[in-house]
């Protein structure tokens, strides 16, 4: 199975919470998202570990199926973060 922990440093979140009468357990509201899925895990001590999963309109697939498009478009959100983009109207240009 493929490694799902991806960052080791676990934060402890809210307060405890017990399950209810319907083995339900509510979870913090700064742990959710809108639109969030979770795979479930669990371990043989009982650790469980939630996986949040978002899911892409079918139209959009090609776009994670292309590996060049995808280092495409990774290699100009860099350039953008790094400011390397001049606005032109209401587009901009990548610096050169």
């Amino acid at each position: 199975m493929a490694t799902i922990i991806k960052d080791q440093k676990l934060v402890r979140v809210g307060k405890p919470v017990t399950p209810d009468s319907r083995k339900r357990v509510v979870l913090p509201k700064t742990v959710v998202r809108e639109g969030v899925t979770y795979y479930v895990y669990h371990n043989s001590l009982g650790q469980i570990i939630l996986d949040p999963q978002v899911s892409i309109p079918a139209s959009e697939l090609w776009l994670f199926e292309n590996k060049e498009v995808l280092a495409s478009i990774d290699r100009g959100m860099r350039e953008s973060l790094k400011g390397k983009t001049i606005k032109r109207g209401s587009f901009a240009k990548t610096r050169e």
